[in-house]
């Protein structure tokens, strides 16, 4: 007899993300490995005294459930802010806010999150004066839905000696009335002359927002998130709070980069981690920003804005210092992440890749974060150059009601182009770029990626349907290539022997219509390292 398995799942069906063996009715776990996968009774075998057994009743398992892309400690830290989500005018997202600083007293900054200005009638950027009448001399920072904006009330404005001599920032853009005085908005590098005024975290709050977040994600069913961007104090935190045991999610990190050479040179003087086991956190990657967002207005286009056409975007780091950091991270083993969004923004980082000596031969797994408009000329780019597409499927829906607008029907053919993206031979790496998106990779990310839908259904048939991905593409891009992307698929990925035991337990099987039955899917059981790390009551 084998020695006993720790856990055994049985009578389910188990997706394997193995193309080899696709499903499996049951699958036993020791020490954090999987041990057996198989049919019910070559897994019974595993069974002793002390294995915890799980009868399925033909629920579905899904293998290794991770984020490619998203933001834990901002989750946390969102969950105790102002929630500006679905505000449709500036009125009411004032009103939230002043209803979040009486429940917060004191004279201490406000801050909040969400708004979108897609949502209001005009769909025009707010001004600080909705806010400064409710909320008067208490300072006020209000971050866009998407992070690349910030909306400050006069007080706020004040304080970070924001006036109308101000200079716009190289890659940011501080948004004027017609007399030139700041009206509130600024847009992505222009937001550091506001929150450099904000009192840094403090490391309990850093703890608080983290294990937070952790509760969340587990709840959704993720076992690892790839978290975007974290300066050395937060890792700090992350590092602590795995040696103590209380880090129940695999956090794989990318410290933030910067436009200033010299702060990636800092960076990059450390040896990278290798991601483990037994290692909840590990920091392998820098991240940079080439562009800013789609929503506003400020991913670099190569031709300007079909609603707005004297404007092409900003470009947030030259491509030269992206191929400097490229070129040294090659030579060192770091990871290099590039958030790019227009067409003109990926393209200037595929280049800079290229300049750099990217092959696919060099095995470096670089990404470049959305991808989410290019030119259909860069798409085989990105395979020839070994570039992962770290893509988030939920983008494409919330985007859809006003992406056609931004970029005119032409460019859409290559916009969230999953499928001419894996065509052409590229890896995509599935996330969600949470709080940006919600955090359900099951109702959320998988259920996007299968329809092109909202959760209502809309619209029928799918936007921009033929680039809908399979079962097996979706859950793979959430799986095993997000494994893959963090240099972990010699452990971990699929459910198959030698892996480790990273599951989710869904509370009811797929059936035939996989993607329905993931829109209303719930999840039972969280399982990390073959430990059950959430269970659902």
């Amino acid at each position: 007899m084998p020695d006993p398995a720790d856990l055994i799942l049985r009578n389910g069906d188990v997706l394997t993300a193995d193309p080899a063996h696709p499903h499996a009715r049951a699958l036993a776990a020791r020490g954090g490995r999987i041990v057996a996968v198989g049919e019910d009774a070559e897994v019974r075998a595993h069974a002793g005294a002390r294995t915890r057994v799980i009868d399925l009743a033909g629920r579905t398992v899904l293998p290794a459930l991770t984020d490619g892309h998203a933001h834990l400690l901002s989750l946390g830290l969102e969950l105790d802010q102002a929630n500006l989500r679905g505000c449709s005018s500036p009125e009411e997202c004032a009103r939230r806010a002043h209803e979040a600083a009486a429940a917060r007293p004191g004279g201490e900054w406000l801050l909040g999150r969400g708004w979108d200005q897609n949502r209001f009638a005009d769909k025009q950027f707010p001004h600080h004066a909705a806010l400064d009448r409710l909320l008067g001399e208490r300072p006020v920072w209000l971050r866009r839905i998407d992070g690349h904006a910030g909306w400050a009330n006069a007080r706020a404005l004040a304080l970070a000696g924001v006036t109308r001599t101000t200079q716009d920032p190289p890659g940011g853009r501080i948004v004027r009335d017609a007399r030139g005085e700041p009206t509130g908005v600024l847009i992505d590098t222009a937001k550091e002359l506001v929150e450099r005024a904000i009192p840094p975290l403090s490391e309990a709050a850093r703890e608080r927002a983290i294990l937070g977040a952790q509760k969340v994600a587990l709840s959704y069913g993720l076992t690892e998130v790839h978290e975007m961007g974290i300066e050395e104090p937060t890792a700090a935190v992350y590092r602590r709070l795995a040696a103590e045991g209380r880090l129940l999610v695999r956090v794989y990190a990318f410290a933030s980069g910067s436009i200033r050479p010299a702060d990636n040179d800092r960076v990059l003087a450390h040896p990278p981690e290798r991601a483990r086991p037994d290692a909840y956190f590990t920091l392998r990657g820098i991240k940079l920003y080439a562009d800013g967002a789609l929503g506003s207005r400020g991913a670099a286009l190569l031709a300007p804005y079909a609603d707005d056409p004297r404007n092409t975007g900003l470009i947030i780091t030259p491509g030269d210092e992206i191929e400097r950091v490229a070129r040294r991270a090659l030579a060192t083993g770091w990871q290099v992440a590039v958030h790019a969004i227009g067409d003109r923004g990926n393209r200037m980082v595929l280049d800079a890749f290229e300049r750099a000596g990217c092959t696919a031969a060099r095995d470096h797994r670089f990404r470049i974060e959305h991808a989410q408009v290019l030119a259909l000329a860069d798409i085989p780019r990105f395979a020839r150059l070994g570039v992962i597409a770290a893509m988030q499927p939920t983008h494409a829906t919330s985007d859809m009601p006003w992406a056609q607008d931004r970029l005119g029907p032409a460019r859409l053919a290559g916009a969230y182009a999953w499928q001419r993206l894996l065509g052409a031979g590229a890896r995509i790496v599935g996330g969600s770029d949470f709080p940006v998106e919600g955090v359900d990779p099951v109702r959320g990310g998988l259920y996007a990626a299968l329809t092109r839908q909202d959760p209502g259904g809309q619209p029928p048939g799918g936007w921009l349907a033929d680039q809908r991905m399979t079962l097996e593409q979706a859950l793979r891009a959430f799986s095993a290539d997000a494994a893959w992307a963090a240099f972990e698929d010699g452990w971990r990925g699929r459910a198959a022997v030698g892996q480790a035991a990273d599951l989710t337990v869904l509370d009811r099987a797929l059936g035939a219509d996989p993607a329905r039955t993931l829109g209303a899917a719930r999840v039972d059981l969280t399982i990390v390292g073959g430990r059950v790390v959430h269970e659902r009551p």
